[in-house]
């Protein structure tokens, strides 16, 4: 879930600020202090981001469980496709 921390790093990088519950200190002195409103439409861009990336996660999980040099050397030798019939079925459970 995307906060307003995410925001504000996004908005302000490198900027000095304390966070304390809802209440925002602002005490860097070089970068001016962004409006909620423009915190509120970071969150909600940030959170558009992260949620369209949800295939790519959900697909790496998957991935990151197979042997897939393994699986690439088995199939060359064995002349199957076992590899990029897993990776498919892959891709079509989590599609883009």
């Amino acid at each position: 879930m995307i906060d307003t921390t995410d925001a504000l790093l996004s908005l302000k990088p490198k900027a000095e600020w304390t966070l304390r519950g809802s209440e925002l200190e602002w005490h860097d002195t070089e970068q001016t202090e962004p409006t909620q409103a423009e915190i509120d439409a970071e969150v909600i861009k940030l959170q558009a981001i992260y949620d369209s990336q949800e295939y790519a996660r959900n697909r790496k999980k998957e991935y990151d469980q197979l042997n897939q040099f393994e699986m690439q050397f088995n199939d060359d030798r064995d002349g199957t496709t076992t590899w990029v019939d897993k990776i498919n079925e892959i891709k079509a459970r989590y599609p883009k």
